[in-house]
């Protein structure tokens, strides 16, 4: 504090006629971050957790067996499931039960992934949909019926609920980049099965650097981190106009067939297989039957 009399040193700054409008001026200058949403979204984290969906397997089978694991593990307390006996001239799943009633109480998911990770089957995995509202409680309770994929795969859609392109895919990426027993070995293995509109869905990119980033939607912290730095943050070679030709020229150049991820050791695919179209399980040398084209491991069933 400064003493009686004695007029306090601070310093001086000249802003000049236009210096106050510098923070303005050099914000208009960087590139938009804001989106028009919900007209215009981002696109989601590859392990984002959203609404769940009950799979079914190629044959069109479902693949619940009632063992209410999901149930027990769930911390919340929002999974109701009860199992019936298949019946053997009508089987519902290829094991010896089903799942006869299937309830998720949206009020109370905190979307921590447990019920996904427990399930033996990967017949319960979280979308990428978040977005829904209800207007009552009996809507907030998902039955069976609205949890199950339609006879393409796909999940149902519900009047309350903001689908958009992509949020069906890549469910619960996070499940599938586990290694068995913690093996970095078996990373980029597909040990799960088919799905019905989907096949067996690519596995993401792990630590061993068996990954197919175009195959699974994967982008590198380090690319993410970076979009959202300033220009004076950024390295050198990154800033100012040079630096944004760079930027463009990576991302070309990323985009290309034959093109080598940092740290991958797959390339970008110069065809990726559509919604429902058979295609090689990534790294493994596999068709998604199972059948060995090389010398991958098998995928489990």
């Amino acid at each position: 504090m400064a003493e009686p009399g004695r007029r306090s040193r601070l310093p001086k700054i000249n802003v000049g006629p236009f210096g106050g409008f510098k923070v303005t001026l050099e914000q208009m200058a960087l590139p938009r971050v804001t989106v028009q949403y919900p007209d215009q979204k981002r696109p989601k984290p590859i392990r984002a957790h959203g609404r769940h969906v009950l799979n079914r397997y190629e044959d069109g089978m479902e693949k619940c067996i009632g063992c209410e694991l999901c149930a027990g593990v769930c911390p919340a307390d929002c999974i109701y499931v009860r199992g019936a006996d298949n019946d053997p001239g009508d089987p519902v799943s290829p094991g010896e039960r089903y799942g006869f009633v299937y309830e998720i109480n949206y009020l109370r998911c905190i979307h921590c992934d447990l019920c996904v990770e427990a399930c033996p089957t990967q017949a319960i995995t979280e979308s990428k949909m978040f977005e829904f509202s209800f207007t009552n409680r009996a809507d907030a309770i998902y039955t069976k019926a609205e949890l199950v994929v339609d006879d393409d795969g796909r999940p149902q859609h519900m009047p309350w609920e903001d689908w958009r392109e992509g949020d069906d895919q890549y469910t619960s990426a996070w499940m599938r980049a586990t290694a068995p027993g913690g093996d970095a070995e078996y990373e980029g293995d597909a040990a799960w099965s088919g799905e019905l509109g989907y096949g067996v869905r690519y596995p993401e990119g792990g630590q061993s650097g068996r990954r197919d980033d175009s195959r699974t939607g994967t982008r590198s912290l380090r690319d993410m981190y970076t979009l959202h730095l300033d220009d004076r943050e950024r390295l050198p070679g990154q800033r100012g106009t040079r630096g944004a030709v760079n930027r463009l020229r990576a991302r070309i150049e990323a985009r290309r067939p034959g093109h080598r991820p940092a740290g991958g050791a797959f390339p970008v695919q110069a065809v990726t297989p559509g919604a429902g179209e058979p295609a090689a399980v990534a790294g493994t040398g596999q068709d998604p039957a199972g059948d060995s084209t090389g010398d991958g491991v098998e995928v489990g069933s």
